[in-house]
Order: structure tokens, then sequence, then C-alpha cells
């Protein structure tokens, strides 16, 4: 009676979520008494307790039982949750044996069951780690329609969260994120098994992140907090949910606590042996402790990123622009830009690849990315992709001396940033307002302007910035210069050539020869003499 009433506890534990009573419980039982089922369970506490070689042993013990028993499609369901675990682990060889083992037993059962469906989420899972999108979207219709069927509602997640994804990837990011809700259905109304749960709720959320959806990234990151708090002892999704929880505080301008999320994040895959998703998290670190300027700190936590196997770019690229190192920076991103990437990754390497070639002068490669940028932000829909188009525009726009044209650009990202509670980022836009209405003459709006963003930047302890928008709350240029033609000038009233110029400023000579056109037509001169002359007399030299 010993046995049955503890396994009776147990199963009770299970079913409250109190997994650390069902593990300790189930574990302590004699393996002689343990019926196959309880083994199943014992492997989902385990897994969820972030115990991963126990998760592996009960359900290799749960699988010999069922198979010993007679029990076919029960083992099945064994094998397939191994080498569905097994694949997320990196452990791609064992997954492959047991997914083979599933379909070979299934080759012997008759007529069509929902295990079929279930053996099929291993191999779509597969051709997703390698990229075969489009065989893995079939599967994904043909895992969907056995959940719908046999109203299985971990199938019917699981396929759901799958073909959103990759229809995301295709360019369709509306329709994905749809389907990505309606995944979430099964979740909200507890029909879907804690495991899968944990999984979807993590890829909706990373999925919102990806396409800048940050609104929706914010609710189902609160979401997922929840799920988790209500279930003690939970150790598995909390790393990624903690990566999630800092992106939304680096947004909202909480940069000491992102850190800390991060922090916390890579010692919660440590903690359960799967180091390999810690690189986004220190990826995303770095990208905060630049903001700081605490620059050698954010280069330590690019390097370990890269040690967990993850690329920092382009966040390592805008180390290398904060550290004056353009050249790299430049050959970093273009490399970048050469690499084949679906709609939604190119999404997130345009805006960083925009600001790293206007600070190279590269204009009119920064042009055409502003503008394949503004039209992936039309097609996606998503708020925050909308605000870095903008941003990104209008920074061209000033680069190309359209000042009336980009405040336009300019204020709608700034108004964007501000609907989605985004500090940083709204100062950001705050300083190339005010550097756009700098050229257009309306100087006191301009330092009014980067006064705002100045103040933002102290509060948020961005020093670097802050330092930028107080020096360009200095002195007006004459004639409506800017800085940049007033360093062109200086150097043309020293003698220098456009080549000389062009190598100094790390510009081309036809881009110096274009400021010069512009400073000559300011100025109303004709010649370099002339310009040189305006410039000794307005103490520019």
């Amino acid at each position: 009676m010993g046995v049955v009433e503890d396994l009776a506890r147990a199963r009770q534990a299970y079913e409250r979520r109190e997994w650390v009573a069902a593990y300790d419980a189930l574990s302590g039982a004699d393996e002689a008494a343990v019926p196959a089922e309880d083994f199943t369970r014992l492997a989902t506490t385990a897994y969820l307790l972030g115990r991963l070689n126990d998760f592996i042993q009960a359900m290799q013990r749960a699988y010999t039982a069922h198979a010993a028993a007679g029990e076919t499609l029960a083992a099945v369901r064994c094998a397939v949750q191994l080498a569905m675990v097994l694949l997320t682990s990196g452990e791609g060889a064992v997954a492959g044996g047991w997914t083979a083992r599933a379909q070979r037993m299934l080759a012997d059962v008759d007529g069509d069951v929902v295990e079929r469906g279930q053996v099929l989420a291993p191999v779509m899972l597969r051709h997703v780690l390698d990229q075969e999108y489009d065989r893995a979207h079939e599967l994904a219709v043909q895992v969907t329609d056995y959940g719908r069927r046999y109203d299985d509602a971990d199938l019917l997640a699981t396929g759901l969260n799958v073909q959103g994804r990759l229809l995301m990837y295709a360019g369709r990011v509306p329709e994905g994120l749809a389907l990505l809700d309606e995944a979430m259905i099964g979740i909200s109304t507890g029909e879907v098994s804690p495991i899968v749960a944990g999984s979807t709720y993590c890829s909706l959320v990373e999925a919102c992140q990806e396409v800048s959806d940050v609104g929706r990234a914010a609710e189902w990151t609160a979401a997922l907090t929840g799920w988790i708090e209500a279930q003690p002892g939970l150790v598995a999704f909390t790393g990624q949910c903690a990566v999630h929880r800092g992106q939304i505080m680096r947004l909202r301008g909480a940069f000491p606590e992102a850190v800390e999320e991060f922090r916390l994040a890579v010692e919660r895959y440590e903690r359960i042996g799967t180091p390999g998703p810690a690189g986004l998290a220190m990826d995303e670190c770095g990208g905060v402790l630049r903001v700081l300027g605490d620059l050698p700190s954010a280069e330590a936590a690019y390097a370990r990123s890269i040690r967990f196997g993850h690329d920092p770019q382009p966040g390592l690229a805008l180390l290398w622009l904060a550290r004056g190192r353009t050249a790299d920076a430049l050959a970093a991103v273009r490399r970048l830009l050469a690499e084949p990437r679906d709609p939604v990754h190119r999404s997130r390497l345009l805006p960083a690849a925009v600001e790293v070639l206007l600070a190279g002068d590269a204009v009119e490669e920064a042009d055409a990315l502003s503008r394949e940028l503004a039209a992936l932000a039309e097609s996606f829909g998503c708020a925050g992709l909308r605000a870095m188009a903008h941003h990104a525009r209008g920074g061209v726009l000033l680069a190309l001396d359209r000042p009336a044209e980009a405040l336009t650009e300019l204020r709608a990202a700034m108004l964007g940033w501000q609907r989605l509670e985004a500090p940083y980022e709204t100062a950001r836009a705050r300083v190339l307002v005010g550097a756009a209405l700098r050229a257009l003459g309306d100087i006191r709006s301009a330092r009014a302007e980067l006064g705002a963003a100045r103040q933002v930047f102290h509060e948020l302890g961005a020093a670097a910035d802050e330092a930028e928008a107080a020096r360009q709350c200095g002195p007006a240029a004459p004639h409506g210069l800017t800085d940049r033609e007033v360093e062109v000038l200086r150097l043309v009233a020293t003698g220098r050539t456009n080549p000389e110029i062009a190598a100094e400023l790390f510009l081309s000579e036809k881009t110096v020869s274009r400021h010069l056109s512009n400073i000559f037509t300011k100025l109303d001169v004709q010649t370099r003499t002339a310009a040189a002359a305006f410039a000794f007399g307005h103490g520019l030299v």
C-alpha cells in the first residue's frame, strides 16, 4: 500500500504542477513497482526541473517498459519525445536514431493513428534546424492536420508554431504572427502539455523580437513570466524568459536591470547543461554595455557570445564603430549584407548596417538599404521596425543634405519610439531631429530638441550619447554649414587637396567634391581661395 499511496501522491502533485514534489516522490519510488506511465511523468518533471540526463534515463525506461508490454504506440510516443528533446539539446545523431526506431515500429501498425503525426514532429524539426524550410513547412502542415483530426493539442500547437515561424521567414509576417497567436489558444486553455507549452511560449516571443513587434513581445513575455511563476521550482524555459525580459528592459531604458537579466539567463542555461543559447544573452548584454559606454566589458560580452557559438554581429560592428574602428565595422557589415538571408533576418541587420555605412560616409549604399528597410517595415506591419526604418531613412536624408525631408522621417521615428515607451531610441531620434532643424536654420528649436535628448541620455547613463548631444548643442556653424562641411572647409583653408582631404577624413574623393559643392553654394563663393578666406574670417581655422 505504501508504494501505491506514494505514487498516488506523486500523480496528484504532477497534476497540480508541483514539479519538485512530483519528482521527489517519483524518483524515490521502487523502480520495479513504477508503471511505465509514471516513468513518463518522472521524465517530464526531470526536464522541467532542468535535469536533462534524468529526463533521458526516465523516458528510456518508459519506452522499454511499454515496448516489453507490447504497447507499441505508447513506446512510439516515448521515442518521439526523446527525439524532440535530444534534437533541441544538440544531440542530432542520437535523436535521429530514436526517430528511425519510432518510424520502424509504426511500420507494423495498421491504419492511420495520431502517432504517425507525432513522429513527423522530429523530422520537421530536423529540417528547420538544417534551414530546409520548404520541406519543414510541408511537414508542419501535416503535423497541424493530424493535430486537428485527432484533437491532439500538442501536435496542433507544434504544427501551427512552426508554420507561423516559416511563413515569417518567407516574408509573410502578418500571416505568420496570426498562426503563432492561434498556437497559443491551447496553451491559454491548459490543453497543451507543459514542455510543448513552454517551447511554444518561447518561440512566439522570439519570433516577435525577430520582427521588432515590440508590443506583442512585451505582452507575451509578461504572460510567459506569469506561466513560469505559477509553477514553483520550474527551471526549463527560465533562461530564455530571462533573455526576453532583458530585451524588454533594454527597450524601456532599464539598462542595469537588463544586464542582470542577461547574466541570469547565462547562469540558468549553464545550470541545465545547455549553454549554447547563452550566446544570444551575451550578445544582448554587450549591446547594453556599449550604450552605457563600458566598451571593454561590451567587448568581453561579445567575445563570450562567440565562445558560446553565437555570432554577435551586427552589434560587434557597432562596438568597433564606437571605438573608432570604422573600416573594420564597414568590412563586417558589407560581409553580412552579402550573405543570403531571409527577410526577417535581413531586417535585423539593416538598421545597424545603415548606421555603420553613414558613419563611413557610404551614403549611396546606406540610401539603398534604408529604402529596403522601409519596404520590409511596411510589409511586416510591426511598429518597432517601422520606427527603425524612419530613423534610418531620416539619417540618410540628412547625409544627402535634404533636411526638410529628413525631419518628416525623424519625427515619425521619434513618435513611433515614444508610443513604444522606448526612451533611449526616442532620444536618439530626437538628436537627429535637432540636426535637421539646425540645418534648416531653426537653431533655437534644434537646441531645445538636443537639450531634451541630452537630459534623457544623462538619466539613462548613456554617457557617449550625452556628450554627442552636448557637442551638437554648441554654437551653430555659419551659413547653415554641417559639421562635416566645416571639417572639409577647415582642411581646404589649410591647403589640402581633395585626395588629401579624402584620406584624412576617410571619405571618397567623390564625397569630398559633393561637400565642396554644397559649401560653395551655401557661402556663395566660386573658388577654394574664397572659401578659405571665409573660414579664416569666421574663426573656423
